[in-house]
This record gives C-alpha cells, sequence and structure tokens, in this order.
C-alpha cells in the first residue's frame, strides 16, 4: 500500500532528524524550500510538518519556523532502598528545579479520602501541583496531596521543594511508596504546562507513600513527558 505523501514526507524528515542531519534546536527548511525539494503543496508540507510535531520531533513557532527539539532524556531510577528524586538527578549532574502553580487546601475526592485516611467529617488536604525542570527544561508536572497538618506546617519549602526532601528534613520518614505506571492523554491543561498537542501521550507515575504506622503522608501522581522523562526499575530475587 502506498503512503499518501505528507506520511512519506514526515518519514524522511524523522530520518533525517533521528540520523542527526537536522541537529536538536536547528530550524527545518522552510515551507518554501520542502515544497520545491519534495514537489508537493503547502498544504502537504504543513500536514508533514504536523505530524513531526504530534510525535514530539519538533516545535513550531508563529512566525519563526519549525526547530527541532531537544531530545536529551532523564532517567529516574526506582531503587530499593529509596532514592528520591532530587537525589538521582544530583547522581547524574543534573539541576532539579521547581515552579510552583498552585498549593492551596481542598476538599478531596471520596477515592482520595480513603487512601489518604482523611476524617470523614472533614476530607481536606493540600492541593500542590508544581513544574519539574530538569536542567532548566520542563520536563514534567508534580501533582499530589498532602496533609492538612503537614501542609499548613511546612507551606513555604513545600511550595519551593519536591515533596519527600522536605517531609524527611523535618523527621518524617518515609517507609515505603506504592506507585502505578501507566499512560494518559494530555488534557488543556497539561499540554500548555509540558508544551505538547492536546491529546499527545503521557507517562503518568501515580503513588502513595506511608510513614510509621502504615499512615499516608503524600499522595498524587507525576506527569511527564516520554521524550524527556523515563523510569529505571531494577527488580531482584
Amino acid at each position: 500500500m502506498t503512503l499518501p505523501l505528507h506520511l512519506i514526507i514526515s518519514e524522511i524528515l524523522r530520518d533525517r532528524i533521528l540520523q542527526g542531519k537536522y541537529q536538536p534546536g536547528e530550524q527545518l527548511p522552510s515551507e518554501h524550500q520542502l515544497m520545491m525539494e519534495f514537489d508537493a503543496s503547502r498544504t502537504t508540507i504543513r500536514r508533514s510538518l504536523t505530524n513531526l510535531v504530534h510525535q514530539g520531533l519538533v516545535t513550531a513557532h508563529q512566525g519563526k519556523g519549525v526547530f527541532v527539539a531537544e531530545r536529551q532524556k532523564v532517567v529516574y531510577s526506582l531503587t530499593s532502598p529509596l532514592m528520591f528524586l532530587e537525589d538521582d538527578m544530583a547522581r547524574q549532574g543534573i539541576t532539579l528545579s521547581v515552579r510552583n502553580l498552585l498549593f492551596e487546601l481542598v476538599t478531596v475526592p471520596a477515592e482520595i479520602q480513603s487512601i489518604m485516611k482523611l476524617p470523614v467529617e472533614s476530607p481536606t488536604a493540600y492541593l500542590q501541583k508544581k513544574l519539574l525542570l530538569m536542567d532548566g527544561v520542563v520536563g514534567a508536572i508534580d501533582i499530589t496531596y498532602v496533609p492538612p497538618d503537614l501542609g499548613q506546617t511546612y507551606r513555604t519549602e513545600l511550595t519551593q521543594q519536591m515533596t519527600f526532601p522536605v517531609l524527611k528534613n523535618h523527621g518524617v520518614v518515609i517507609e515505603r511508596i506504592e506507585a502505578i505506571l501507566e499512560c494518559t492523554l494530555a488534557s488543556y491543561e497539561l499540554s500548555q504546562h509540558l508544551d505538547v498537542p492536546l491529546g499527545h501521550p503521557l507517562i503518568v507515575y501515580r503513588h502513595t507513600a506511608y510513614t510509621t504506622g502504615d499512615q499516608p503522608v503524600v499522595h498524587g501522581e507525576s506527569i511527564s513527558r516520554a521524550d524527556r522523562f523515563c523510569y529505571s526499575v531494577t527488580l531482584t530475587a
């Protein structure tokens, strides 16, 4: 079966990008240049470039052109004993920074109330949303809930740093983390924060952290771009 021309062109451009002919940050040839090279209409070329945008290989900037996306991928090792994200990034020579988006006391859904063992008569927790930047590049958004007492006490630090180190520094021991890895599709909010198209596939790391006495102290999820962030797991017998 013969592929449509826009797919043939996008596959050729994809190969050039992956082979290094076009380097990260480099601008692709203009629409006019691609029209001449492939003897194709402007509509076909634009569909080809859109294909590349949807694959996360390029980014389009109105009035400036289309540029090859950065492809450095950060790997977070989920190990036991626990190694928190900041420590793992530092070990790899990567600077992790946080940009706070939201920190407020909310009434949580019934499912989260049950997971966090919050009192039925007052199912509230602090909801926090943070962008995680690796060497200045946004790789993920962290959306978590913490109990009201911890959120109120450590509010300032929790808006400026990752959650687990703040708790650890104040003597809240994380004894275990239960986690699930799954996929989701970018909502409008996620597409804006992570700079991906609406409906773009994303990785979800959903977790609940427990302190002594089997008490949940953090529940939430880290949602990341697969082209910038992934997880490594080691299993031992």
